[in-house]
């Protein structure tokens, strides 16, 4: 394989070069509709079928899927780099993301006969997932929720609520983490509070299921749901990964989440930039200068180009170390970072581009705003910044745990 040495590709294939050329490429078919986009987001909390099958055509479904079940195998960096190119031309991937993060579990925890019912129809686009794992009294403490499956029989029969849950209503099947074994068993039986987690692929249609829409005020294609779970049943061979020991099976999933949110961030970054400089080049204001020539334009700017090159390098080392399945604590060591620093830079590239616009930055046509608050958003998720920071304190300096 040949590989090119440059500061934004580093140890990057002929594959991943040729994907995001093919990545590109797609996008420019949808140039023209990308303000009709935008607006079926705003107003109908929809993501565009057509781009779903296109982002199939080019097999950005099929990455993270292995061949002998329809997929392509690139991988996680492919899919990273794909990411990344949709958002930094201002499209976004949607549903795309959880259904990925969902087939990521699905491939490393899945039993033979889930992988091959579930990964063909993934990678050919025919299947689409969701993730819910938050609930309402848990917040970012996993391991405190509380919603229920108990086995009975050749079934499991799920109760209890999640809250934030985002595309359930276009999604066909949602990966769910639930409790086998209560916080009080765990407690009687003596068991640390991270035993007792299980998954399971769950039919969004499923009798019992409740769905409650959630208006968050952002314009993105995909609607957030609060879930009602009342006896919802599960097939006993739709758990993924043992019984109770959900937990690393759980990170499987989370881990790329991550990743991909650092490339969506560096995406919206690049995006964000481009539209900054190309104004700061035909602006003009005092005399016959334009506005980029001036310092106080030009150096923020920089700064969020310097910062740019930092978070790609950072993803695609995240990206390659799950490709390369090492341990997944040193995996999400390097998700959590390329999670922290996309999102910061997210919001500083979408701020310097309001600042280089001035008040025309906030008339709608330019989306800025928009876009500020879709960047401000992956400060808080899928994971805050504070416990990022509380991760690192504790795994990589060694300091006394603080929660």
């Amino acid at each position: 394989m040949t590989t090119t040495m440059t500061p934004t590709n580093f140890a990057l294939g002929e594959e991943h070069n040729l994907l995001r050329a093919s990545v590109k490429q797609m996008l420019q078919r949808f140039e023209s509709r990308r303000e009709e986009f935008r607006e079926v987001a705003r107003r109908e909390k929809r993501f565009p079928q057509e781009l779903w099958e296109a982002f199939a055509e080019v097999g950005l479904q099929g990455c993270l899927v292995p061949e002998e079940y329809g997929g392509n195998g690139a991988g996680l960096l492919a899919l990273t780099i794909g990411f990344e190119e949709i958002c930094a031309n201002g499209f976004s991937p949607g549903l795309l993301l959880v259904t990925a993060m969902d087939s990521a579990c699905i491939l490393k925890n899945g039993s033979p006969d889930v992988k091959e019912r579930f990964l063909p129809k993934i990678a050919d686009g025919s299947l689409k997932l969701c993730f819910a794992i938050t609930e309402p009294d848990a917040g970012t403490n996993t391991f405190r929720i509380s919603t229920t499956a108990k086995r009975d029989g050749d079934r499991y029969l799920l109760n209890g609520q999640k809250i934030f849950i985002s595309g359930a209503d276009v999604a066909d099947y949602m990966l769910v983490v639930a409790r086998t074994t209560t916080l009080e068993e765990l407690q009687a039986q003596g068991k640390p509070k991270s035993h007792g987690l299980s998954l399971f692929l769950v039919d969004t249609k499923a009798k019992g299921l409740e769905k409650t829409p959630i208006n968050i005020g952002l314009s993105e294609e995909l609607t957030q749901f609060q879930l009602f779970f009342d006896n919802v049943e599960v097939p006993a061979d739709q758990l993924i990964g043992q019984e109770d020991n959900g937990t690393f099976a759980m990170f499987n999933s989370l881990n790329p989440e991550r990743i991909l949110a650092g490339a969506i961030c560096a995406g919206m970054a690049e995006s964000a930039l481009r539209k900054a400089v190309d104004y700061a080049k035909q602006r003009k204001v005092f005399k016959d200068t334009p506005i980029g020539a001036y310092q106080s334009i030009a150096h923020p700017l920089a700064e969020v180009k310097i910062g740019l090159e930092a978070v790609k390098l950072m993803t695609y080392r995240a990206a390659w170390a799950f490709d390369r399945e090492m341990n997944p604590a040193e995996v999400g060591n390097y998700a959590n970072m390329a999670k922290f620093m996309g999102a910061d830079l997210a919001i500083k590239a979408v701020d310097a581009a309001i600042e280089t616009y001035g008040g025309l930055a906030f008339a709608e046509e330019t989306g800025l705003i928009n876009q500020w608050a879709g960047a401000r958003l992956f400060k808080t998720a899928p994971v805050s910044r504070e416990m990022i920071l509380n991760y690192v304190s504790e795994w990589n300096l060694g300091l006394p745990r603080s929660y």
